[in-house]
């Protein structure tokens, strides 16, 4: 049996022992234009207006797990200052709706005083808030800290399209760095309050295929850099390109100890994340170009399983609706059927994500561009009409949540039910005293930046 916070796994009065099928609200929130705009989705996604709403189309579906976050920007207002007005509301909600949350603290973006994820302060500050989080609301057990860790830092520091904006190796070393070990920080910190906590850490599965012979160097550099976000938040010794290729670019020593000495991995699920764009063709000089899907969700989760021997949980995926109005839902059938022969290979994958319940705004240009462009990738539309992708996630959930493995004992996650757990208003009303009171290789990793 995977180790998985599993030492109270007999100690609950209660214990989920479903497939964990899940939808998202999509949180991100980076800055462009130098920093001086900020791409709020909850806010273009119209959430911030329709939230209850929302919280019943997801029960609508027969859902019970929700990836969800509190706005990083507008909650996290200084050093021990926070605004959890919002939070209070939506997380209150959910816990009387009986939605478990996963719970998503930092999705691509950091409050403006902090800066962006060069500052070396962030880490440190990050956990402060994690802390504060789980204190507040310390019936939430499940966690995703930093959402897709290796994305964040290639976009913001290699690519030079959000936050910091820089596009040398050096920035994405120190951002993914910066940003893991937050990751890991936040987790320790939670686990003060909740040891039984589970993370479930979305990252993007990601593949680049070499076109010709010259591609092939290049593109196993690409293929051994993908690894390192979880290589560094799983505590895993990195090989020696990759090894080199951080003490090349600003690691120390010390900074790649702290993350073999502070090993977290037996309270984690290993989410993987899988579009139509994560997989690539490298050309010699190391550009890239989308491939479209080549392997495939179980040949990619397979490998990355392969390395972790952690469980599984497919964290997101969706496909735009196009004129045939079935593209969303044949792509959910298909990642549903690579779902399956994971399982069937003796996988323990545990969930499964359509990302997200509406549609989602700018992300044909990543989110780069301030546009208002509308992409049809929900299970409901911007008016909170469901789509027939939304049906289809509807039908399979309707299906199969009384057939799948996880309803072993033997793969049951640990999960206990927000009612069943002892939190109570004397810890929130304990935890504002508390805010109130004291202040208390790299040329041939040269991918293509356009």
């Amino acid at each position: 049996m995977q180790e998985i916070a599993w030492h109270n796994f007999y100690t609950y009065n209660y214990m989920f022992r479903g497939f964990m099928f899940a939808t998202g609200i999509e949180n991100s929130n980076p800055t462009i234009q130098n920093g001086k705009f900020r791409i709020d989705e909850l806010e273009k996604g119209k959430h911030y207006t329709y939230w209850k709403k929302d919280f019943e189309l997801v029960q609508q579906l027969g859902i019970k797990f929700l990836r969800y976050g509190a706005p990083l920007h507008k909650t996290f207002l200084g050093n021990n200052k926070y605004d959890w007005s919002f939070a209070d509301e939506v997380f209150g909600e959910l816990k009387q709706r009986k939605i478990i949350p996963i719970t998503d603290l930092c999705h691509f973006g950091v409050p403006d005083w902090i800066g962006n994820f060069q500052n070396p302060d962030f880490p440190k500050l990050f956990a402060e808030y994690a802390g504060a989080f789980a204190q507040r609301y310390s019936w939430i057990q499940l966690y995703t800290p930093v959402n897709e860790m290796y994305i964040c830092a290639l976009f913001s520091a290699y690519y030079g399209w959000w936050n910091e904006q820089l596009t040398t190796d050096q920035s994405f070393v120190t951002a993914l760095k910066h940003i893991v070990k937050a990751n890991v920080l936040a987790m320790r910190a939670i686990l003060k309050v909740r040891p039984d906590a589970i993370f479930i850490q979305s990252e993007s599965s990601e593949y680049y295929h070499a076109e010709n012979p010259n591609a092939i160097k290049p593109a196993e550099l690409m293929n051994a850099r993908r690894f390192l976000s979880l290589d560094l938040n799983y505590g895993k010794r990195i090989e020696s390109d990759m090894y080199e290729y951080l003490m090349d670019n600003g690691m120390t020593r010390d900074e790649y100890h702290f993350f073999l000495h502070n090993n977290l991995k037996h309270h984690c699920i290993m989410g993987n994340d899988y579009y139509v764009t994560n997989e690539h063709r490298v050309c010699k000089d190391g550009t890239t170009r989308s491939a479209g899907e080549v392997f495939g969700y179980h040949v990619i989760t397979t490998q990355y399983y392969q390395r972790y021997q952690l469980p599984v949980m497919h964290t997101e995926t969706n496909l735009q609706q196009g004129p045939n109005g079935d593209e969303a839902v044949n792509w959910l059938w298909k990642e549903w059927a690579n779902v399956i022969r994971v399982r069937n290979d003796g996988i323990p994958i545990v969930g499964f994500t359509w990302y997200s319940l509406t549609d989602q705004v700018d992300w044909d240009t990543a989110l780069r561009e301030n546009n208002g462009n509308v992409n049809p990738l929900g299970l409901f539309d911007m008016n909170r009409n469901i789509r027939p992708v939304g049906e289809a996630y509807k039908q399979i959930i309707t299906n199969w949540k009384e057939v799948l493995p996880t309803q072993s004992v033997c793969l049951s996650v640990p999960i206990v039910l927000p009612q069943d757990n002892k939190a109570s208003e004397k810890e929130n009303e304990s935890a504002d005293k508390e805010e109130n009171g004291e202040q208390s290789t790299s040329r041939l990793l040269n991918a293509a930046k356009n």
